[in-house]
């Protein structure tokens, strides 16, 4: 137990020092067109809250009420577009998530979040970033994870209810009807929680997200590595983005926002400053994912 929660302190150490990379973004001129669709109670507050549930790094970095990272820094970018602040609040897990952006208690989660069919009878997803799903594993991968359908009989973590947890359950299903054992689904609320379970060898593999396991195994050490990168993993070309109550007027707002952010350069800058090359869109979209 001890050594687990060294493990985890170290990494959240880790994630806060990232608020330390990095050159500084440009500051935006407010844009009167886009302020002016805004809702009016937003504009009297000139605040709205985007909500997140927990650390999702790089783009969310949670230490303590403090949000860094490429979210953080394209919500600050947004905010001067749009002339109000962006304030954070975490919650757990994504299904509370989303049920607070549905009851109306926050306006809207920056994400990204994942962009599925299924979430779109509810919620309407701003796409500002791609985004593949692999295994975190430990060094040397020794229990042979090197793809989706390798993982019967394995131990493995994912974020409860999200796209990956349903992909895993999925493939737990085909190897017992081919034979081998099931999966063994290993859900938590939160990333950090999830690689820790493969740091201490809890679990056999993190199903995730390429870009926030990429930057865990960079914390790691050395203890970590990728696995079944380069495959589709049960998913296809997987979108995600900010995320709206279905018909917010939001949605264009923060559509248009994205564009301009495009156009002047400042999404590649606030990109690349985290590491989220592989992760740029050409256009931003809404609802695209299929």
């Amino acid at each position: 137990m001890k050594k687990s929660i060294r493990i985890l302190a170290s990494l959240v150490a880790a994630l806060a020092a990232t608020a330390a990379w990095a050159q500084d973004i440009q500051k935006q001129t407010q844009n009167e067109e886009l302020r002016s669709r805004l809702p009016q109670e937003i504009r009297d507050a000139g605040k709205m809250v985007a909500v997140n549930n927990g650390s999702f790094p790089p783009y969310e970095i949670v230490t303590g009420t403090e949000l860094t990272g490429a979210t953080n820094d394209i919500s600050i970018a947004i905010g001067e577009l749009l002339g109000i602040t962006i304030d954070h609040a975490s919650v757990a897990g994504l299904p509370a998530l989303l049920s607070g952006i549905n009851s109306g208690r926050y306006q809207f989660a920056m994400g990204p979040v994942g962009d599925y069919p299924d979430r779109q009878k509810a919620n309407d997803f701003i796409d500002w970033a791609r985004e593949y799903v692999v295994f975190a594993v430990e060094k040397g991968n020794p229990k042979g994870i090197t793809s989706l359908d390798a993982s019967c009989g394995k131990r493995i973590a994912v974020m409860a209810g999200g796209s990956a947890e349903k992909v895993i359950n999925q493939q737990s299903e085909k190897c017992v009807a081919a034979g081998n054992p099931a999966v063994e689904v290993q859900s938590f609320t939160d990333q950090p929680s999830s690689i820790l379970a493969v740091r201490s060898k809890r679990s056999d593999g993190f199903f995730s997200s390429q870009a926030p396991l990429t930057y865990f195994v960079q914390q790691a050490n050395g203890q970590l590595e990728l696995a079944a990168v380069g495959q589709a993993n049960g998913f296809k070309d997987i979108y995600q983005g900010a995320v709206v109550k279905k018909g917010s007027p939001l949605g264009g707002v923060l559509l248009d926002s994205f564009k301009i952010l495009i156009e002047n350069g400042t999404y590649a800058q606030i990109m690349k400053k985290w590491g989220l090359e592989k992760n740029l869109i050409d256009t931003p979209g809404i609802n695209q994912g299929q």
